[in-house]
């Protein structure tokens, strides 16, 4: 069954969402702040995220921009203006709905986003690369290479946005998921560790750097 995390501080519409997904056997997860969402999100396995933007502690936006991009987000907000909408589609947001929201519709669109998803993680390859999603850690040529959840953090935003320079920023909030005290000597080591492991298997460079931006997966 599919792990669905709640993050709404409003009881009455938490509740109800609740009631409508266990009914559907879907398993819920429940976060009433911004800081409990990521806690959560740190620890358990998620595999989709209902999100309200106007939370206690760390707003909602700010949840978009740290979460890795694997997990699927349909933003559920009372928020209606058209910049509100784009912007957090934009950060990483893959769904915006809003309140007051027709019960049937919330849950299509979470099933759309869960096939999706699905169809996506089957696939996270790039040229001879593989990532290996159950035991994080990525195969080239048949050789597996066992990395830390912070290393596998990275690599799988860089083969999920092949084409895409990564900045600096975005990858820093997302390993702040799995590590305190980040920052960009930090993150260089984590890049540098990943390329010595892929050395000891093949010669042939995966990660770019972008000079003062950033990082990208070598074309």
């Amino acid at each position: 069954m599919k792990s669905i995390l709640i993050v709404e501080d409003d009881d009455t519409i938490h509740n109800l969402i609740k009631e409508l997904l266990e009914k559907e056997h879907y398993i819920t997860k429940n976060a009433y702040s911004g800081t409990e969402a990521l806690t959560i999100i740190e620890n358990e396995n998620i595999d989709l995220i209902l999100l309200d933007l106007m939370l206690p502690g760390i707003n909602g936006e700010e949840i978009v921009k740290k979460v890795n991009k694997s997990i699927p987000i349909i933003v559920i907000s009372a928020k209606i203006s058209p910049e509100d909408k784009v912007k957090v589609l934009l950060d990483g947001a893959n769904d915006y709905i809003t309140k007051p929201f027709d019960k049937q519709e919330l849950l299509a669109r979470i099933q759309v986003q869960l096939r999706t998803n699905s169809k996506q993680i089957k696939n996270l390859k790039y040229k001879d690369m593989e990532l290996l999603e159950d035991n994080r850690s990525i195969k080239i040529k048949n050789n597996k290479i066992t990395l830390t959840r912070t290393e596998y953090t990275i690599m799988k935003e860089l083969i999920l946005n092949p084409n895409k320079v990564i900045t600096k920023t975005r990858l820093l909030d997302l390993i702040s998921l799995d590590a305190e005290n980040c920052d960009e000597n930090s993150l260089k080591v984590h890049i540098s560790n990943i390329r010595k492991k892929i050395r000891q298997v093949t010669q042939t460079e995966y990660i770019e750097a972008i000079w003062g931006i950033g990082f990208k997966i070598k074309e």
